[in-house]
């Protein structure tokens, strides 16, 4: 029974350790898709509805993957804290006028903009 239960115990550690592992590797992906991008380029898919504000207190990399694992409940959590939305029309009038450098991510349909101020 010992040797089972150690069997057992392995077999858990490695799952866990591979699925780390493949987290590690998502973001790395994700991260590696994330780049800077103009206001102006980006401006048309405002007006399809596509583009989600992340604020800049989180992680752009996190809650991308976040959204391509589906976690429901991460993703309703950071809307009720507003740490994202769709982007508003306020918004996109101000960007509009100072076309600033956005960092941004594609999770289709959405892309994801997060503007830096540091």
């Amino acid at each position: 029974m010992t040797n089972r239960n150690t069997i057992m115990s392995s077999e858990a550690t490695n799952t866990k350790e591979f699925k780390a592992e493949q987290e590690k590797l998502h973001y790395a992906r994700i991260n590696m898709e994330t780049a800077k991008i103009s206001w102006k380029e980006l401006e048309r898919f405002f007006a399809g509805g596509k583009l989600i504000s992340v604020t800049d207190s989180i992680d752009l990399v996190k809650v991308a993957q976040l959204m391509e694992a589906d976690d429901v409940n991460a993703i309703q959590s950071m809307i009720e804290r507003r740490e994202i939305e769709r982007l508003t029309d306020e918004q996109a009038k101000i960007w509009a006028e100072t076309n600033p450098t956005l960092w941004a991510v594609v999770v289709r349909p959405w892309i994801l903009v997060q503007h830096r101020r540091s």
